[in-house]
């Protein structure tokens, strides 16, 4: 967020010409990366180095500027060189590998604040100068130290040289990573991936800046969270991960089930489940840790081994104990026993023993002494914390082994301190005693080096250094660490005395010694007021954190971490390769009692201060904005603690002592340059000359600056807010002259360019239209004079000369036809008329086009139209040439029926219904005497014609007695049914006239199925009256229709003339 308000970068002549080279995004990138740019929306983000405070002596003031700027998303503040990093429980998008490129080789300073930023100076600083650094990384559980602690090494792994032996060095780097979050972290209260040890890794590089090698220690393993944790605390993760994630065969070979709930090391006291964790996926991790195992290059025996001690711990801890009669520790014969023996590779009956006696040296012979059950719960949860702690160290060593460099020439190390933080519980013990001296002798450490370095950068730039108050803490390391009076030499003489010592008897020492210490106060040493917030077992320090009270219940125990000898011996019959290696025969097992817990880590803090004092120290102080880990939610009273006791207030006055904000000349010249006129665009000079005429300019007091050798040292911030405010006004006028000017020679560039691009176009285009013009006109001349020559031998045979021309006329005359095809099939005069070579060609095509059409005709024909067509056909076939009015006829479409069903008397239908009725149609029927006539309905049906009178029938003919029917050649619409007579009592012949003549003969030939029935006659036809009697009935054309009775007795029918009759004739 703070970088957003940066409007222009750099200005300056050198800055306008690289303009030209650079991208946009890149001059935005460059632009953002000032670290002064936020300090104006410093009001709304907060201010991103704590230097810059007015009111830095102010505990409120450090804490509204770390909440502005966590509400921002910004987590990273600096004081100076030391980063803050506040934990903000979710996913920012801030360690992308574009975020890494932005911050590779950038001046500390240049960015915003972040891990990256610090991650590369501590590099860069390395290279230049051959000296080795360290980072501390501190804070509490769940600040986020082993996070922080994973980006420098992944920046690390990105920003390095690469090659293949590199890479090999990197990836195990990265990947130490799970094996030893695996094996050495654990959920607690306040974090689902706490550290329960300390962790110094050394990073080696070579003098090109390559990753060649990595060392790691380890400080004070919690070996008894592998025995006991906290209510809602789990053991370290392998447990799970391997219960959760292994293979079904390796589970089988290790004895173990998929359920956490059946091991007692993985169970809450008292509540028999195991705490569950939602952000921790033990199946995916357990991948991971089996991958880099593997990356690392562990042997598979190695592996096997490693996980059989895993397994084996989970069966020492359901190893259940009864007393006998004599109230002695016995195992009875558990599977648990027999899963040991096979994972250790010892026999059952040697545990056995080993786990219920302990041996005594009397004298000169060795007795068996058998355990309550009580020391045989001890003796094995000791065991159980021996094995994995050795184990762990065993780990780290071939870590170490794998890390190792081999090459022998100098190396240049980066140190990584990943420690725990002071921790504060409901109830303290001895672990967090041990962790609260580590950060004492920290914070001590840490004030005593950037006392130095500010005293050392002061004398550097020949600056008057002032003695700056703070809190030494020296005072407290003394009463934990004093030889003979420390607490840690009370708890040590109270665990090695002869007789009964306890935990009490260890407060009451510490009472006797420490009484009257301003730092240290117990119930009995505290007055009355004070008595009340302390138990009898508490004793409470006054750390430079805070007061924290510390319950001695426990202490000697964990302080004694004791082994009996004959349990060891035991474990060094081991078959399994570490376990003999963790304890092996050549270890010292003498009489005299090693070394407690407390003293060991004395003396490690002693090393890792000799180690952290050689090296040039950088810090990272991470925090938590709250204890439920949720995101956006800033506590005031647990961030002001943690601003306590990580010591911030005091480095912060350390760093403003003198002077709170100090920059190189070249650094400060080449921002503010723009505010001064003999300073802008170039300074002539040095940069202390530029820099001192500046300050001038800007009218700084004496007293508000000093000139170092190097550095300009400003001693108020207030100052420097004014110089930014007045930099922020003139940039923007700076920038509007800089973008015109650019604005103008981009611009006349540009307008020179195209002005010669233009020329040269014009040019080479006038030249191609010429030769193009040419070669066309040639072409031209050429096709003119082949067309003349083939038109003139046109009618000649196919030759050179007329090839070209006819295949033009071909294509010419098919082009034209294309354009001009007939539309319909009778259309017979569109066809073009073809040249003389396209005779025949036109006729095959003439053809070919007519049975396209007719095809797409018949095509487009529905079936009820194809009926049509067809019974049309039949009518066709019968009457076309012979009937005079039949060509009327063809454009009227049939009918089903002429009659319909309701019209047809309901007698006469109930009669007929049964034979189906195909056709009807009413006509006049002329009776055969006297020829008066008639209106009648004519009716089909499957078997026979029927002539109705309304409701009667008045004749049936069958259609097997039907011989014939006759029509006349003229245009009138008389049928005559010819009927086989064979009784005189029968009917003769019908004489009929009908206007739907040749519909209801066409239907009569399809119900009838007779096509050559119909006959058409000229003149006049003869017909039945009945058996034996005849009548006739003439035909003749006249001016008008008349039908009559002769006077020769015959029915007489003129009809008009017409058209069709001529065509007939003719």
């Amino acid at each position: 967020m703070q970088i957003t308000t940066r409007k222009t970068g750099h200005s300056g002549t050198g800055h306008m010409k690289t303009l030209k080279h650079v991208s946009l995004e890149e001059r935005c990138n460059r632009i953002l990366r000032d670290m002064e740019g936020s300090l104006t929306a410093r009001d709304r983000v907060g201010i991103q180095d704590f230097v810059l405070l007015d009111a830095y002596t102010s505990e409120s003031a450090v804490l509204d500027n770390l909440r502005k700027r966590f509400n921002e998303n910004l987590i990273y503040t600096y004081i100076g060189t030391l980063l803050v990093s506040v934990n903000p429980y979710k996913e920012l998008g801030i360690y992308t590998k574009k975020q890494m490129d932005i911050y590779m080789g950038v001046n500390f300073f240049e960015l915003p604040p972040h891990i990256y930023a610090l991650a590369d100076n501590v590099y860069r600083t390395m290279l230049t100068e051959t000296n080795n650094h360290f980072i501390l990384i501190s804070g509490e559980s769940g600040a986020g130290k082993t996070e922080a602690s994973k980006k420098i090494l992944q920046f690390y792994a990105v920003s390095c040289p690469s090659t293949k032996l590199l890479d090999n060095v990197r990836d195990r780097l990265l990947l130490s990573n799970p094996v030893l979050e695996a094996f050495g972290n654990a959920k607690t209260l306040k974090n689902d991936n706490s550290s329960r040890f300390g962790k110094y890794m050394d990073i080696q590089f070579d003098h090109m800046g390559g990753a060649v090698g990595g060392h790691i220690l380890s400080y004070l393993l919690e070996k008894s969270r592998v025995v006991h944790q906290n209510h809602g605390e789990r053991s370290f993760h392998i447990f799970y991960q391997l219960v959760e994630g292994g293979e079904e065969d390796l589970l089988r070979w290790l004895g173990l089930e998929r359920n956490c709930q059946r091991y007692s090391y993985l169970v809450q006291v008292g509540e028999g489940e195991c705490a569950k964790v939602s952000s921790v996926n033990d199946k995916s991790d357990w991948k991971t840790v089996r991958k880099a195992l593997s990356v690392i290059e562990f042997s598979e025996s190695n592996i096997e081994s490693l996980f059989a001690i895993i397994a084996s711990v989970l069966h020492l801890g359901n190893v259940t104990f009864v007393a006998d009669s004599q109230g002695y520790a016995t195992l009875n014969n558990s599977p648990e026993i027999h899963w040991l023996s096979k994972l250790l590779g010892i026999p059952a009956q040697v545990i056995q023993v080993g786990l219920t006696h302990r041996k005594i040296e009397a004298r000169s012979e060795e007795v068996l002494s058998p355990f309550t059950v009580d020391q045989a719960v001890y003796a094995k949860d000791a065991l159980a914390k021996a094995i994995y702690g050795r184990t762990f160290t065993w780990l780290v060593n071939e870590l170490n082994e794998s890390l190792a460099n081999k090459d022998s020439s100098r190396k240049t190390v980066i140190g990584l301190l990943d420690i725990y933080g002071f921790e504060v519980f409901s109830v303290n013990s001895f672990e967090q005693f041990c962790i609260n001296y580590c950060n004492e002798k920290l914070q001590q450490l840490f004030i005593q080096l950037t006392l130095k370095s500010e005293q050392e950068e002061y004398e550097m730039e020949g600056i008057e250094w002032e003695s700056v108050p703070y809190f030494n803490n020296k005072i407290i390391c003394d009463l934990v660490e004093e030889k003979f009076k420390g607490i840690i030499s009370v708890l040590d003489e109270e665990c090695l005395r002869p007789g009964e010592a306890t935990d009490m008897t260890f407060l009451e020492k510490l009472e006797e010694k420490m009484g009257g210490h301003p730092h240290f106060v117990t119930h009995k040493l505290a007055d009355q007021k004070t008595r009340k917030t302390l138990e009898r077992g508490d004793f409470r320090l006054l750390h430079y954190a805070g007061e924290v009270t510390y319950s001695v219940v426990g202490f000697l125990d964990k302080n004694n971490d004791l082994l009996y000898r004959n349990i060891k011996e035991v474990m060094r019959q081991s078959k399994n390769a570490i376990v003999k290696h963790c304890f092996p025969s050549t270890e010292p097992d003498s009489k005299k009692r090693p070394e407690t817990v407390a003293t060991q880590f004395k003396s490690s803090l002693v090393g890792l201060t000799e180690i952290l004092m050689s090296k040039e120290p950088w810090y990272v102080r991470c925090m938590k904005p709250n204890e439920g880990k949720q995101p956006g939610l800033f506590d005031d009273v647990l961030v002001r603690h943690q601003v306590k006791y990580l010591g911030l207030m005091e480095h912060l006055r350390v760093r403003r002592a003198g002077f709170a904000y100090r920059r190189r000349y070249e650094i400060f010249l080449q921002r503010y340059k723009p505010l001064c006129p003999d300073t802008w665009p170039n300074w002539k000079g040095t940069a202390a000359e530029g820099v001192e005429c500046l300050v001038k300019h800007l009218g700084y007091k004496p007293d508000e600056y000093k000139m170092g050798r190097t550095k300009i040292f400003i001693r108020h911030p207030r100052t420097l807010f004014a110089t930014e405010d007045a930099f922020e006004v003139c940039k923007h006028e700076l920038a509007t002259r800089i973008q015109a000017k650019y604005k103008g020679y981009r611009v006349k560039g540009d307008y020179m360019r195209q002005r010669q691009a233009a020329t040269k176009i014009e040019t080479c285009w006038r030249g191609m239209k010429a030769r193009r013009e040419r070669e066309k006109r040639a072409w031209a001349v050429k096709v003119i004079k082949r067309f003349i020559k083939g038109f003139m031998t046109r009618n000649q045979p196919a030759c050179v000369d007329n090839t070209e021309y006819l295949a033009f006329v071909r294509q010419n005359y098919l082009t034209r036809l294309k354009e001009n095809l007939p539309k319909t099939v009778v259309d017979k005069n569109t066809w073009l008329t073809p040249p003389p070579i396209m005779q025949e060609a036109s006729q095959m095509l003439r053809k070919l086009y007519t049975r396209h059409m007719v095809r797409r005709y018949v095509q487009g024909i529905m079936t009820e139209r194809k009926a049509q067509l067809q019974i049309k056909g039949l009518t066709s076939s019968i009457f076309k040439g012979t009937k005079e009015n039949y060509p009327h006829s063809v454009g009227i479409p049939f009918v089903d029926t002429r009659i319909s069903e309701e019209d047809i008397h309901i007698k006469v239908y109930q009669m007929i219904r049964q034979e189906r009725i195909k056709y009807s149609v009413p006509v006049v029927k002329y009776d055969r005497n006297g020829f008066r006539p008639r209106f009648r309905q004519l009716i089909y049906t499957g078997s026979a014609a029927y002539l109705v009178e309304e409701a009667k029938i008045k004749q049936r003919v069958e259609f097997n007695n039907l011989k014939g029917v006759s029509v006349s050649t003229l245009s009138d619409n008389f049928l005559i049914l010819h009927v086989q007579c064979e009784d005189i009592k029968q009917k003769g012949d019908l004489v009929l006239q009908c206007d739907y003549l040749f519909e209801a003969l066409t239907k009569l030939c399809l119900v009838a199925n007779k096509h050559n029935f119909i006959k058409v006659v000229q003149g006049s036809v003869k017909f039945d009256i009945q058996p034996g009697r005849e009548g006739f009935v003439d035909f003749k054309s006249g001016q008008e229709t008349m039908i009559y009775r002769a006077k020769n007795g015959h029915l007489m029918v003129e009809s008009t003339r017409t058209k069709s009759r001529a065509m007939i004739q003719n």
